[in-house]
């Protein structure tokens, strides 16, 4: 079966409505992607170097969308570190966090790169202790420098399966994040290839690893703690499905409801979850929910951990 009518097959299980699904059809085949952002790492300038869309109700004074004739990456302050580029759809994920309202000691970006809801982390919760970890080696290098070009030279960064997380700091950190590796549908909404990413065997081959990850995510958070869950993937097997697998598998957990999202709840889940679909126009795609440990377990972060494991950023 051709990538076009797997599309349209997903369409069609993603909406009971034709119009709606033919809207999301013809979004992904344009491959618009949808706007461009940055997240300002200190006080933005004022005026702003750059044009600016209007902002949305929720979206924080930190964090710009762009007009899509603008070029961040290629401006000298770019290479200064004062911001971050990123697509709208990653604030958007990222935007579960506004929800927090305490304060949130450590930080654990578990699959961090390249790093902007790790930055976006630091920015909005500026944690004493953000850890970013990586486990695919060759883009450790990506993550470390965009950590290092931002300024953020107290995040250490690690190189680990999720389940050393757990095993060796169970119950210690305050927020997780699993920005979790997925089949990468919304890629295809913004041009690029992403073989077979609508195919049901890399559904569920994704949607396996993301029960893994999420589940040594769980047994990493504290009691009273937090864990974010997002992809940049339409399916939902490996977005709904997932909460819903860890809400049955750790039933200490509560999903929580994100009251600035309101407008975006995902008409997929039995829960508290949202999207941002590609028809939008305001990004490529992404879908993000926010869960609460209701445990009351907590242990210290045993300080031999990050001496034995993590890379400490020096300055150039």
């Amino acid at each position: 079966m051709t990538t076009s009518n797997l599309l349209v097959k997903l369409g069609d299980r993603l909406f009971d409505d034709k119009a709606e699904a033919e809207a999301f059809v013809a979004a992904i085949a344009a491959a618009q992607g949808g706007d461009r952002a940055l997240i300002w790492l200190n006080a933005p300038p004022e005026p702003r170097p750059f044009a600016v869309l209007p902002p949305l109700p929720w979206q924080p004074g930190w964090c710009d969308r762009l007009n899509p004739a603008e070029k961040p990456g290629k401006q000298p302050l770019h290479d200064q570190g004062a911001y971050y580029c990123l697509d709208f759809s990653s604030v958007f994920s990222a935007s579960v966090l506004l929800a927090i309202s305490e304060p949130m000691p450590w930080v654990l970006d578990l699959c961090s790169a390249p790093g902007g809801k790790g930055l976006f982390a630091w920015r909005l919760l500026q944690p004493e202790t953000l850890w970013c970890n990586e486990a695919i080696r060759k883009r450790v290098k990506i993550l470390i420098a965009n950590l290092k070009r931002c300024g953020a030279y107290s995040a250490q960064v690690f190189n680990l399966d999720p389940q050393v997380f757990a095993e060796e700091v169970p119950h210690s950190a305050s927020l997780v994040i699993v920005d979790a590796p997925c089949s990468g549908q919304s890629l295809v909404a913004k041009g690029g290839k992403a073989e077979g990413c609508f195919h049901k065997v890399t559904i569920n081959k994704n949607a396996n690893r993301q029960k893994r990850i999420i589940a040594h995510a769980a047994q990493t958070v504290a009691g009273g703690g937090y864990l974010a869950y997002m992809t940049c993937t339409f399916s939902r097997a490996e977005n709904e499905q997932v909460g819903e697998w860890l809400l049955r598998k750790f039933p200490q957990f509560e999903p929580l409801e994100v009251p600035h999202l309101a407008d975006y709840q995902s008409h997929l889940g039995g829960y508290p979850c949202y999207r941002l679909w590609p028809q939008s126009g305001l990004g490529a795609g992404a879908f993000t929910a926010l869960f609460r440990n209701c445990d009351t377990t907590s242990q210290p972060v045993n300080p031999a951990f990050a001496s034995q494991y993590a890379m400490t950023l020096e300055r150039s």
